[in-house]
């Protein structure tokens, strides 16, 4: 149980105003949130004739709906925090004048809101401008905001007027998202995919700044005064985040291995959760030998896709099915499902109420200033002290790339060469119609240094991802040209299960199976580089040293933004850390006063290191001397870089008293469980057919034909059902927030 959970959602509180609302809220929108349509949603397609309007601006409209762009020094934080600011709440939309007027009511004071202002430029047009990013001035991407007073059978046109992306996913056919109360309540639907005349292009006004960018549509409401929201993609607010965990700690039998508990607080005061998942072990030995992976999501508050994922994940790895039982006995999962609540709350798209992409410092040393980050880092940096961490995957959005695909990191070592391609090219066998990995990169960019993905890199985790998961939807398979549900997304959390599984099954047929098509597709790769390059070069027996990252074009991440560095305020704190660093280090050494000095003290080092590994450590020795005859890359080589190996020696020495023949494969221990699970399943579930790898029937002398790909078993993800979900039903609290 969690009572400290149960307590902070029962004291949340909003002002008067809205509590009647809420009430509505909490009765519809609860329900129908992840309502399935009966239907594909496919993309928008443009006809040509799409009108482009010009912008107006308030001088020649009416300004119905105006925020402060920040808050001010009385509420600094305190509208970030869920239940918001206490006490009177101005009205800041126009008052209607009589039952005829139509003038729409806007609203975006609630939890992931953003809506800054709204003009009326003629009887049925909007033209919309969003809010920055708190303490920025860019940042514009995430909508989400409410209108009343709508009027039926009418086109309604909404243009937002400062986007900031010169390319979107809107200019490829996703449509936005939009709920209808009276829909909700009357005929069970939530949200879906609406619009027509859907336009991205340029503003037209240039103050000599950056430049904007348009998103123009028009609607047709279903009802009379009904309540509508419009959303850039499905939001998951970090209240329904507290539910879904309050009712994971109500849980008799997922309170059992599902520890709950508090990471940090973020500069808000809010809760940062960490979730510790896996089965009790029989024995210390097998308690050991457990390998870790961990799971993060919501780094940048505007990407709500990654609960999406995250909260498939989660459904999964906390049932009771056989395959999720498995995985908590072989694996503990360290999981952090919303790294910026602030964010969230507050309807950033990027940043932390620092004003910075946390994904950018995961290097600090800032404790104070970044604490989600700080503690990640630290409670992962624990963690790899006690065993080895398989995988680390941070769920992210993409905003101009359809389908899912993960960014890795290019292996230096030619020992486990193109090892960390494996999980994603697995992952697009399990879910084909979504995931897709020629969309896959594994080039570290100077510019990602700071992101989690690189940082869990360089502290020796081999398979550290982001994956990310587009805000429109598929052009694979049998989804091609649909837009994306949560329902599809959650599927996505239950693929990386069974994914896991296949990675780590004891028979390595599937793993080297996928190692063999990853060089054939590379070379393939190598040959159609050198091809545009005009140059002819035979490949043979050389072709595997070159650098990867030579035929990888740059990363397109979901944003791409560099890192604005510190604020000023804090580079002072920063520097004077850093010189406290410097300064122990020097008190720590004493250094030789001579070159000559220097070099008898180097060879004296080298001559007892070289006896000691002669003595006691010959096999450690022939591993060293291994590494060190490692092939030469060509130019632009990116062999074992020196920071590499300084964070790999906890990895190198513990690799090297393990049984060569398994180089990436589960522990002798854990091949042990997972026999032992295998057994005990088929003993417990003998009518039971899965499709999980350890207990998949593989038959090695079956290869896949020419030009097709292994018979992978799919689909087994529950199907999904047209029409009213089953309804979730939370214990009854005082949960005030909009949607």
């Amino acid at each position: 149980m969690f009572p400290a959970l149960e307590t902070e959602l029962k004291q949340q509180t909003l002002p008067d105003p809205y509590e009647d609302f809420m009430y509505h809220h909490l009765q519809y929108y609860g329900y129908f949130k992840e309502w399935v349509p009966p239907q594909p949603e496919y993309f928008y397609q443009p006809t040509g004739n799409e009108k482009l309007p010009e912008i107006v601006g308030e001088e020649k409209g009416t300004v119905v709906y105006q925020l402060d762009s920040v808050p001010s020094e009385d509420s600094y934080f305190t509208s970030s925090r869920v239940g918001g600011k206490r006490g009177i709440i101005k009205e800041l939309a126009v008052t209607l004048q009589g039952p005829e007027d139509n003038t729409l009511l806007f609203e975006s004071r609630f939890e992931s809101g953003n809506l800054q202002k709204a003009v009326r430029v003629n009887t049925y047009e909007y033209e919309l401008t969003l809010r920055t990013d708190l303490y920025t001035n860019k940042h514009t991407q995430w909508f989400y905001f409410r209108v009343q007073n709508t009027r039926k059978d009418v086109t309604y046109r909404f243009t937002i007027v400062n986007l900031l992306k010169p390319k979107s996913l809107y200019t490829i056919g996703m449509k936005p998202l939009m709920y209808s109360q009276l829909d909700a309540s009357t005929h069970s639907i939530g949200w879906r995919r609406e619009g027509d005349e859907i336009r991205y292009y340029r503003n037209n006004t240039d103050d000599g700044q950056q430049p904007f960018y348009c998103l123009t549509w028009t609607i047709q409401f279903p009802h009379d005064q009904d309540t509508c929201f419009f959303a850039h993609f499905y939001p998951y607010t970090y209240t329904d985040l507290q539910c879904f965990l309050l009712s994971v700690a109500n849980s008799p039998v997922q309170s059992q291995f599902c520890k709950l508990r508090t990471l940090c607080r973020s500069l808000a005061g809010n809760t940062i959760y960490l979730l510790t998942i896996t089965n009790p072990a029989r024995t210390p030995q097998e308690a050991a030998a457990k390998k870790a992976v961990v799971l993060t999501a919501r780094v940048h508050p505007g990407e709500s896709n990654g609960s999406w994922i995250m909260k498939g994940f989660l459904d999964f790895i906390l049932s009771n099915s056989p395959d999720a039982q498995l995985l908590r006995d072989i694996f503990i999962f360290k999981v952090v499902p919303m790294l910026n609540p602030d964010g969230v709350i507050v309807g950033n798209y990027r940043c932390s109420l620092a004003g910075r992409d946390l994904n950018r410092h995961y290097k600090t040393i800032l404790k104070e200033s970044f604490p989600c980050i700080w503690h990640t880092r630290n409670m992962i940096k624990r963690l790899l002290e006690e065993r080895e961490v398989l995988l680390y995957c941070d769920f992210h959005g993409h905003s101009r790339k359809n389908n899912i695909f993960l960014y890795g990191c290019n292996n230096n070592d030619r020992k486990f060469w193109l090892h960390e391609r494996v999980f994603p090219l697995m992952l697009s066998k399990n879910a084909p119609d979504k995931f897709s990995f020629h969309s896959c990169n594994f080039k570290v960019q100077k510019c990602k240094e700071g992101t989690g993905r690189v940082v869990m890199w360089r502290m020796g985790i081999l398979n550290s991802y982001t994956m990310e998961s587009t805000f429109g939807g598929s052009t694979l398979g049998n989804k091609r040209d649909t837009h994306f549900t949560p329902e599809d997304l959650k599927s996505l959390g239950y693929h990386v299960c069974d994914t896991l599984l296949d990675f780590c099954d004891p028979d390595r047929t599937k793993f080297m199976q996928c190692l063999a098509e990853l060089k054939e597709l590379l070379q393939q790769e190598i040959h159609k580089k050198f091809n545009e390059l005009g140059q002819d070069m035979d490949l043979e027996g050389s072709w595997s040293d070159i650098s990867l990252s030579d035929i990888e074009s740059s990363t397109s991440g979901s944003d791409s933004s560099l890192s604005d560095g510190l604020p000023v305020h804090l580079l002072n704190t920063a520097d004077e850390l850093n010189q406290k660093k410097k300064m122990y280090k020097k008190k720590r050494r004493k250094p030789l006063q001579s070159r000559k000095q220097r070099n008898k003290q180097y060879q004296k080092s080298n001559l007892m290191q070289e006896s000691k590994l002669t003595e006691d450590a010959p096999e450690g020795a022939g591993f060293a001397s291994t590494l060190q005859k490692q092939p030469a890359f060509f130019k632009n080589s990116e062999n074992t870089s020196s920071s590499m190996m300084k964070n790999e020696k906890p990895r190198l020495n513990e690799l090297n008293g393990r049984d060569k023949g398994t180089s990436l494969g589960p522990s002798k221990m854990t091949t042990l469980i997972l026999t032992k699970n295998k057994e005990r399943m088929q003993r417990e579930k003998p009518g039971f057919t899965v499709s999980c790898s350890p207990k998949r029937n593989t038959n090695p002398s079956q290869e896949p034909a020419p030009d097709t790909k292994p018979n992978w078993s799919r689909n087994r993800y529950p199907a999904t059902k047209g029409g009213r979900t089953t309804a979730v039903v939370y214990p009854s609290l005082h949960i005030y927030t909009y949607p």
